[in-house]
Parts: structure tokens; C-alpha cells; sequence
């Protein structure tokens, strides 16, 4: 077990280091996004820069097209800075609630796919102390390109060519005097001044992680360009030369990013002096045949100037089957929902099936059954209710499917 004296020893030195350099690049911040997340929060009212939901839900056109709305009104009333939308807030209160751990590398696919000039965003996960463990903040942030940008085509109810921009805490059209106009840059970059990373902040990151929140987990953590620190946490098991970890927890702690979380999937760790990288392996399979796909590969690149990169990879290779087979899986997994929707007891047999309802719809959509996710996104909230540990499957073959069909 790595010694807590060693630790702020080694972290003290590096950060001293990196406080004396930061100073002599210009307009550099290292930005503590919980502490980003709390400074925008104190603007209680939304408006132009900064939005707060409940929650999104883009994996329904309405929830989809609403969120597309706000991207687009809030790149076009913020030209020159960034703007965010922060998710997991009640909004009458700003009670910070949390919500689940939204793994989505694509979400630029996806604003790519119905914004023409598309700005640059990035979602991350932002932990909270008081939050369970597998509850973060959602932090949307958004970069304008500079032009202004509109629906590319219909959704929902929403027209292609639709412009938006902010009118305070609300997202409108707008058809006429359409014109970027810079008014918030000073306020954006004070907030963001204002949630620079500091010694004690970096350090008591690392502590918490180590030794409070993973305390029963083999944890590592690894320094790069004198400037970095990732800490990553789970149960181990290795196979030859390489380690593969389960429940795993990876963050960022000077920026206090989730980089990723799950209690299902496997993971393999790998880093140089200038890289880390997540594969991440998903257990697919009928009946007692499951095996380990990988199914994405996460490089992050640091660099001397006190940037990073993160790049993703998709590797999933779906499993193939007999189409045969699939049908008579289909129609059970139909006849099991609707002996859920009409409150039917469920027979052993229906209830050893319901376990691999997620899953085995999960092959169905990945080999040409289209409304196989369909059925997943509009049954969703009734499996919660019936059984939560299948529901938490749930969750992760939508993820999947989201990846697949972004990339």
C-alpha cells in the first residue's frame, strides 16, 4: 500500500513546481470543475452562458431535440467564450441531486450529426462528496466556432435551418436580426479564474480517492508532466502479464473529472510517460456463452504545455447469430414485457429470462432487429420499477448502442 506521507510529499513537490511554471504561460488555468460547477450555481438564475436540468434524456427524439435546442442558443449567445449546462440540480432549490454516470465519448457525433456549424462539446462527469458513489454532476460544456449555427434538419419539433439563441434563461428562436454579439467573455473568465486548482485542492483529491472512497480497492495513482494526477481504483484480476480491473473508478483529480465508472464492465489500464489509456471489455453472449468483446479504447494524451487530448477508439465488433435463434428470443423478451405492462405474475422461467432482457435485446439490435432499442428506451422507466438490477443493465446496453450508432 503506497504510504499517505509519500504521496503529499511527491504531489507537494510536483505542484509547487507546476504553481511556479503556470504563471509564465499566458492565460493558462487548470480548472477544478467542482468548483466551476459551484460558482456557476451561485448565479441562481440561468441565463445567457449557463443552463441547469434535472436531468437529459438524448436517447429520445424529445429529450434529444431539447437538448440540441440548448447547445445551439447557447454557442450563438456566447460567441467568444464558453457556456455550460450543468445536469443533476433541482431547479427551484439548485439542490445538488447527482445523476447517473453519463459514459458518452460520441455526444460531438451527435451535435455534429443535426447542428450545421457545430460547436465544440465535451460532457464530463463532476463528483460530489455528498453524492452516492455511482451519482455525479453532468457538465456540458460548449464552445462556440465562431459562426452562427442552426438545426440541420427536423426533429421533433423543431424545423431544419431553426436558429436559437438565449433570452435570458430561455432558449428561442430567432428569424430575424440574426447576429453574434460577445457580452459575457469577462464574466466567463472570472468564473473560471475563480475555480482554479490549487495545492491543497490536488492533494485532498488524492487522499479521498485512495483512502476514503475506495479504501476496500487495490488504488493506484500516476503523475504526468509534472502537472497531472490519476488516480484509478478496482478489483483486480490478472491474466498472464496483464491486469484486467472490475468496479472500476478512474478520475482526473486536478480537474475532478470521472474519466470513467462501472460496476459491470471489465477494464484494461495501460500508460507511458505521456499517456493513459482505458480499454474497456462488455460481456456479451445467449445463455451460459458470454465472453469478453472489447468494446472501446480511451487514449489520453498530456502534453508540456498543460494540455490533454482524449481520444476514443470504438473496437466493438458485435457478435453474430442465426437469425432464427434471435426470433424466438425477440418474441420471449415481448411476451415477458407485456406480462410486465399488464402487472402478469411471471413464471421462474420468465423471471431467469427477465435477468437477460437488456442483453439479449442488446444482440438483437446489433444484428438488424431496429426496434429492439426502441423497446429498451420506451420500457426503461417500467423495468426500474419491476426489477433495478436488470434496469442497471439496462442502462449499460443503451450506452452501448449509443456508441455503436455515433461512431
Amino acid at each position: 500500500m503506497i504510504s499517505l506521507t509519500f504521496i503529499k510529499d511527491y504531489i507537494s513537490g510536483f505542484i509547487s513546481k507546476f504553481i511556479t511554471d503556470v504563471y509564465q504561460i499566458e492565460d493558462f488555468l487548470m480548472i477544478n470543475k467542482r468548483l466551476l460547477v459551484k460558482n456557476l450555481l451561485a448565479h441562481n438564475d440561468e441565463n445567457s452562458f449557463y443552463d441547469k436540468k434535472r436531468f437529459i434524456n438524448i436517447g429520445e427524439k424529445e429529450g434529444k431535440a431539447k437538448f440540441l435546442k440548448h447547445v445551439c442558443a447557447l454557442a450563438n449567445s456566447n460567441p467568444n467564450n464558453n457556456s455550460f449546462i450543468v445536469i443533476g440540480v433541482e431547479d427551484e432549490e439548485n439542490d445538488i441531486v447527482g445523476v447517473d454516470f453519463f459514459d458518452d465519448s460520441k455526444i460531438q457525433n451527435l451535435v455534429n450529426a443535426y447542428i450545421d456549424n457545430p460547436p465544440l462539446i465535451s460532457y464530463e462527469n463532476i463528483p460530489f462528496p455528498h453524492l452516492p458513489e455511482n451519482k455525479v454532476v453532468g457538465l456540458v460544456t460548449i464552445r462556440s466556432n465562431g459562426k452562427v449555427c442552426s438545426l440541420r434538419k427536423n426533429i421533433w419539433k423543431y424545423f431544419g435551418g431553426s436558429v436559437f439563441f438565449r433570452d435570458g434563461s430561455i432558449s428561442m428562436p430567432k428569424v430575424f436580426d440574426i447576429k453574434l454579439k460577445d457580452t459575457n467573455s469577462y464574466t466567463v473568465a472570472e468564473i473560471e479564474r475563480q475555480a482554479s486548482n490549487n495545492i491543497e485542492l490536488t492533494l485532498n483529491g488524492v487522499i479521498d480517492f485512495l483512502y476514503n472512497r475506495h479504501k476496500d480497492l487495490e488504488g493506484n495513482y500516476r503523475v504526468f508532466k509534472e502537472q497531472f494526477v490519476v488516480c484509478w481504483a478496482g478489483s483486480t484480476k490478472r491474466s498472464g502479464d496483464k491486469t484486467y480491473y472490475s468496479r472500476v473508478d478512474i478520475e482526473l483529480i486536478n480537474e475532478q473529472v470521472k474519466l470513467f465508472y462501472s460496476t459491470l464492465d471489465e477494464v484494461e489500464i495501460e500508460y507511458t510517460e505521456n499517456t493513459f489509456s482505458i480499454t474497456e471489455y462488455v460481456n456479451m453472449g445467449l445463455n451460459k456463452h458470454r465472453r469478453y468483446h472489447p468494446l472501446e479504447r480511451v487514449d489520453i494524451s498530456f502534453f508540456d504545455n498543460g494540455t490533454y487530448k482524449i481520444e476514443s477508439t470504438l473496437l466493438f465488433k458485435p457478435p453474430q447469430y442465426v437469425k432464427s435463434t434471435l426470433h424466438h428470443i425477440y418474441n420471449t423478451n415481448n411476451t415477458i414485457l407485456n406480462k410486465i405492462k399488464k402487472k402478469l405474475p411471471l413464471s421462474n422461467i420468465d423471471k431467469r429470462e427477465l435477468k437477460n432482457l437488456p442483453n439479449t435485446y442488446l444482440i438483437c439490435a446489433l444484428n438488424g432487429f431496429d426496434e429492439a432499442r426502441t423497446i429498451l428506451e420506451e420500457n426503461r422507466w417500467i423495468i426500474k420499477d419491476c426489477n433495478r438490477e436488470v434496469y442497471d443493465s439496462l442502462k449499460e446496453c443503451l450506452r452501448i448502442l449509443r456508441k455503436v450508432k455515433y461512431s
